[in-house]
């Protein structure tokens, strides 16, 4: 049966009882359900109504588990709800104005015939544009919608709640407009075409959910006819924050990142960005491994090495890191002792980190906390403060070096929605683009 990574929210009555909780959380667990959230929500004289946030692979499995609980005397189901949809009702985005155009003066101002003025202003110059409408501050967010999250070619529409979504971290993180552009085409050449066509109304251009081999073609065009900053997040975003996880599990298993062998199990848009942005921090032995003879090709081309077999890779490697989307691809005899394994395949990774550390590994993890917007809000923040035209590796190394710097001991990477994170990858981001610009 396929995964669907089903999120509902179970509202559950338990007698006030010492031991009630747990006993609802083990059944959970047994029947294979991920606990996210727990929230009170009535505290009565004899009982205790609670949300339990739960992750389950699908209905039938949804459906044991409302079974389960139904079972445990004197504990009451009330009610499964679909929360994840009830947030999306309506879209999570809205386009507002600034002011308030409540008088006759207002609206001559704000349109016309003041606004004429400013036009003239642009038109002699364009520059003045960034400061005298959105344009600066404004990003587009594009897909052509053929590698949605893990569902895969779904369509620009089915997309755009991932881009709703994307828009909403813009704002909250970087005060950035986020655009979300649906593309109805998976052609490179209309897809460069139309970005190329609307990029006057954008300071920067997201590339989201784009499947491989095209999006490599259509980001390095688009990189190179642009006057305007373009970043594929599946493979930038993806390598930074997965650069400042990496960083991070090294400190925790004191290995020396930049001498270690590191392998990368999967060359996809993601795999192969990785490995470009370890050689781009220093990594001086970057091994990888795909079925794809093209994808093979394509890191020997940037300097990195392939191998044929993963257990060859396995055996080669002090650091490991997997993004095939595979469950249980790594198995546990090829765990070398002292291995630094990072799995971050979601919802179920290649390894499970307890039976990688089982086996021998110094450190391991799955990719739950390495998450992309750790990443985007901060880059493009400091790229349009930096006024850059473009985004560089150093720019991209620089944010993940402020991701790792932000992490506590112990964990991989920090907490997505600390804004003191996005404000510190901003500024280092901007401080790497005005280096490198002045060099």
């Amino acid at each position: 049966m396929n995964s669907k990574n089903i999120i509902r929210t179970l509202r559950i009555e338990t007698p006030s009882v010492p031991g009630n909780l747990g006993k609802v959380a083990t059944v959970i667990g047994q029947v294979g359900g991920d606990i996210g959230e727990v929230q009170t929500v009535e505290i009565g004289p004899s009982y205790t109504i609670r949300n339990f946030t739960v992750q389950v692979d699908h209905e039938d499995q949804l459906l044991e588990l409302s079974e389960a609980i139904d079972q445990l005397e004197g504990i009451r189901l009330h009610a499964i709800l679909d929360e994840v949809l009830r947030a999306h009702e309506g879209g999570k985005i809205e386009m507002r104005s600034k002011m308030e155009i409540k008088s006759l003066a207002d609206l001559r101002r704000v349109y016309t015939p003041g606004v004429s003025n400013v036009c003239e202003a642009i038109k002699e110059d364009p520059e003045k544009a960034k400061m005298y409408t959105t344009i600066g501050n404004s990003v587009a967010i594009v897909t052509d919608g053929t590698a949605i999250l893990g569902l895969g070619d779904i369509g620009p529409v089915a997309g755009m709640p991932v881009m709703e979504g994307k828009a909403a971290l813009f704002n909250q993180l970087a005060g950035i407009n986020g655009i979300p552009i649906l593309l109805d085409t998976k052609n490179p050449d209309e897809i460069v075409s139309t970005v190329k066509n609307i990029s006057p109304g954008f300071g920067g251009i997201l590339l989201e959910d784009i499947g491989s081999p095209h999006c490599f073609e259509v980001e390095e065009r688009l990189k190179k006819e642009l006057d305007i900053p373009v970043m594929h997040d599946d493979q930038h975003g993806t390598a930074v924050v997965t650069l400042a996880a990496v960083i991070s599990a090294c400190k925790s298993a004191n290995v020396d990142l930049k001498e270690a062998q590191v392998g990368q199990i999967g060359l996809g848009a993601a795999g192969l960005a990785i490995c470009r942005m370890l050689m781009a921090y220093g990594v001086k032995n970057v091994i990888g491994a795909d079925k794809s003879v093209d994808a093979k090709e394509r890191l020997e081309n940037y300097g990195g090495q392939v191998v044929d077999s993963l257990e060859e890779l396995m055996e080669r490697c002090d650091i490991v890191i997997a993004t095939t989307g595979v469950p249980g691809l790594i198995k546990e005899e090829w765990v070398r002792k002292g291995q630094v394994i990072l799995a971050l395949s979601n919802p179920k990774p290649e390894i499970e980190p307890k039976a990688a550390l089982k086996a021998g590994a110094a450190f391991a993890s799955d990719g739950r906390s390495v998450n992309n917007v750790l990443g985007f809000p901060g880059i493009f923040r400091g790229t349009l403060d930096s006024n850059s035209s473009q985004i560089t590796h150093q720019m991209l190394v620089a944010a993940a070096e402020a991701i790792a710097a932000c992490t506590q001991p112990g964990d991989l990477v920090p907490h997505p929605l600390d804004q003191k994170v996005h404000e510190f990858v901003a500024r280092e981001v901007a401080n790497a683009a005005i280096n490198s610009s002045t060099k």
